[in-house]
């Protein structure tokens, strides 16, 4: 399964995308992070569904840097845009 993370508050420059990178592939997801223009942070993650659950635990924490205000999230199959065997940060 493929989902699509969409996380506001104050997530770019607190090292955000790290974060959810050295999570993800402890969990053995495989995807990205990436900052949006908007301030918010994009995170696509493809795994099995406990792993995914995990990881949307981590990514309404954060790290201690940063204050998630929200997390949005959308289940997509067969993203194109996820790779298939890391956890890339763009």
């Amino acid at each position: 399964m493929t989902r699509r993370f969409t996380i506001t508050g104050h997530v770019q420059g607190v090292g955000f995308r790290w974060f959810v990178a050295r999570h993800a592939r402890s969990l053995g997801l495989s995807g990205f992070a990436r900052n949006l223009v908007d301030g918010r942070v994009e995170v696509v993650a493809t795994g099995e569904e406990p792993a995914l659950a995990q990881l949307e635990g981590l990514l309404r924490r954060g790290p201690a840097s940063a204050q998630v205000i929200g997390v949005d999230r959308a289940d997509q199959i067969n993203d194109p845009q996820a790779p298939t065997r890391s956890f890339d940060i763009r």
